[in-house]
């Protein structure tokens, strides 16, 4: 790593492997102090088997037993299963993609559901967990809390962890993240190498001050959450970005395929930010992939040009909406 990249590294990343590492008073008395209000979002799409516990146990421990989050959206985007009623029972409030923000019509895809968030939710902190979390996960929402909460330079704070790779009934315990390693890591270290020091640059689980999230825009599908990290870099300088040490990650692993046409999104995302300054770079906005058929090999082509949301602060309705919030 460049040594501005190691020294964030080493002075930004801290840990919260477990719930009994962190100082739960602490975070309180300091939400306390800075008048804050906290939001837990999580975007789901057919997440009905992971869904209701996640929210369950947030709701019990950081709502009910102390006053940690003040408010869990769980915002559907355009589930055909039980996701948005089994979220709903066990504590969220639960609103679809589609009725937020009508005027701009809906797009698929996780980075609609998040910009979305931002104009439903209130927090001056907001914290996003993917819905599709396996196992303990509560000590998720107060590590990520954590820098925000105690240092005000703090802006934006990432998630790491190890991530297992389970298919078929068999785990490899550092398989998982194969998009990270193979298409988002090798990017950022050439194009934007300050940014080497993180460990899970596309990790679903994050948060940030509104002040900052409204400000940059969201890129859809796959592409946000490097997207986020390039343009809060821009905006808020390494100095302002942190990450914390969760311990393990186990989700619903996807294909071979899936995956890439999520590599495909988050190569156009830095295509995109990086042609700002040589647009030559702009990406074709196509991905072709294979398939044998027994006999013969059988194109697929899939779009993953970057459809991108404006900053958040840009929307009238929005606009409106924190002016009579903050009136």
């Amino acid at each position: 790593m460049r040594p501005d990249a190691r020294a964030w590294f080493h002075g930004r990343t801290t840990s919260a492997r477990a719930l009994d590492a962190i100082d739960v008073d602490e975070l309180i008395a300091a939400k306390r102090r800075s008048g804050s209000r906290v939001s837990v979002v999580l975007p789901a799409r057919d997440e009905e088997a992971t869904v209701g516990l996640l929210v369950a146990d947030i709701a019990e421990r950081w709502m009910r037993r102390v006053h940690l989050v003040d408010e869990l959206v769980v915002v559907d985007s355009d589930s055909t299963d039980a996701t948005a009623e089994v979220a709903r029972a066990a504590g969220a409030d639960v609103v679809a993609t589609a009725d937020v923000l009508p005027a701009h019509g809906s797009r698929p895809g996780k980075g609609e559901a998040l910009w979305k968030s931002l104009a439903v939710t209130t927090g001056d902190l907001v914290v996003f967990l993917d819905s599709d979390l396996k196992g303990d996960v509560s000590h998720y929402v107060p590590g990520l809390l954590g820098p925000l909460l105690t240092d005000p330079h703090v802006q934006y704070v990432k998630g790491c962890y190890t991530r297992p790779l389970e298919i078929d009934g068999v785990s490899v315990p550092s398989g998982g993240g194969r998009v990270t390693e193979l298409a988002a890591r090798p990017l950022l270290n050439a194009l934007w190498p300050e940014l080497a020091g993180f460990v899970q640059p596309l990790g679903g689980e994050y948060a940030g001050r509104r002040t900052v999230l409204e400000q940059v825009p969201f890129a859809g599908a796959y592409g946000v959450e490097i997207g986020l990290l390039v343009d809060l870099l821009d905006l808020v300088g390494l100095g302002g970005l942190a990450q914390v040490d969760l311990g393990v990650r186990r989700h619903t692993s996807q294909s071979q395929e899936a995956l890439g046409a999520m590599a495909g999104q988050v190569v156009s995302t830095v295509l995109a930010r990086a042609s700002r300054a040589e647009p030559s770079l702009a990406a074709g906005g196509l991905l072709t992939q294979f398939r044998h058929d027994g006999g013969r090999f059988v194109p697929r082509s899939t779009a993953v040009a970057l459809d991108e949301r404006p900053p958040m602060a840009t929307v009238p309705e929005y606009q409106a909406r924190a002016a009579i919030l903050a009136g």
